[in-house]
């Protein structure tokens, strides 16, 4: 018997990696669909390019989740990262008119825990079915000496695709169109170092502890799934009622509305158009955050805004209470650069 250094030795242990493929194959071909070619396993994804649009333009994207990871890790929920992992980069390419067509995952870890791999690929699946996405594929890394034992990193790639006469860029913005705010369900995936911060060491709470003023648990409010606005929008962007979408990730809407807009064209937002959810309130207070600093790091309420006509704003605002999200006018576009509240 040899007396040599095994991979197992080191940490990394491939008969469980196998294991934990294995076990999500009927996971990934939960997603499939007609123009999936691949099956999970292959050194890459096959899928074919739908030939339902003329003139396809593929739109592609990557994100994490950041440290919200961090509050899984606390509490042991891995359902719910890969959702929003799939919803966030959904939202990316959305902002542009296109449709997802297929995703890929990467999940890094320490030592690999098979039930933990199993939890975040569910989650990741699940969302791909919701957006009519093919998780096409991906890849689970065991790094020992990486990270440490209990956490892993997660990571998504996506591409969809539009019909190039319908992209959206943001040309068609003029001044007085309306800006329709969508509501979040909760922090998404952005602003989790702060708000780890606040609750964990300002407050001292722990995970299974009511955050003041939220009636729900810190895990619970802190772990809610970043939500997609593709189904609310379908119907708006069919009907070209969108001339801009902005998804208010990370930077707020101060850092994420410009990026949308035609130079020489700012915003105006009504303070106080929307209900501010309680958990900024929680947060604002607790961590005597200036409310400026909360606009800028927060989505404050507001996932996603549309920019269109005001004739259309009442019908942007139906599609979505039709998806059970509710949706505001929150201001308009005007002369200028930038955002600005009144």
């Amino acid at each position: 018997m040899s007396d040599g250094l095994s991979y197992a030795d080191t940490g990394v242990d491939l008969d469980a990696a196998e294991r934990a493929k294995e076990g999500l194959k009927g996971l990934v071909a939960s997603t499939r669909d007609r123009y999936t070619l691949s099956e999970l396993g292959q050194f890459g994804g096959l899928y074919a390019v739908p030939d339902h649009i003329a003139s396809p333009v593929l739109v592609s994207s990557a994100d994490g989740v950041g440290t919200k990871l961090k509050v899984a890790f606390a509490t042991g929920r891995h359902d719910t990262v890969g959702q929003c992992l799939v919803n966030h980069c959904v939202n990316d390419i959305l902002v542009q008119g296109a449709a997802p067509m297929f995703f890929l995952d990467y999940l890094a870890t320490g030592v690999l825990e098979e039930s933990v791999v199993q939890d975040v690929v569910r989650g990741v699946a699940t969302a791909c079915l919701e957006n009519s996405c093919a998780l096409l594929g991906g890849e689970t890394a065991q790094m020992p000496d990486f990270y440490a034992e209990g956490e892993y990193d997660l990571a998504g790639f996506i591409v969809g695709q539009v019909e190039r006469r319908s992209l959206i860029d943001g040309s068609a913005i003029v001044e007085g169109d309306v800006l329709v705010g969508l509501e979040a369900s909760g922090l998404h995936t952005n602003g989790y170092t702060l708000a780890r911060r606040i609750v964990f060491d300002v407050l001292g709470l722990g995970v299974d502890d009511e955050l003041p003023g939220t009636g729900v648990s810190v895990g619970g409010e802190l772990l809610k799934v970043h939500r997609s606005y593709l189904n609310a929008l379908r119907t708006p962007l069919a009907d070209g009622l969108v001339h801009g979408l902005a998804h208010i990730t990370g930077g707020g809407i101060p850092g994420n509305l410009p990026r949308v807009l035609p130079e020489g064209l700012g915003a105006s937002i009504e303070s106080g158009s929307w209900p501010i959810l309680p958990v900024f309130g929680a947060l604002q207070e607790a961590g005597g955050v200036e409310r400026s600093e909360m606009d800028r790091v927060f989505n404050m309420g507001v996932g996603m805004i549309v920019v269109c006509d005001e004739a259309d704003a009442a019908a942007v605002i139906e599609a979505a209470r039709a998806d059970e999200i509710d949706a505001w006018r929150i201001g308009s576009v005007v002369p200028g650069d930038g955002v600005r509240y009144s």
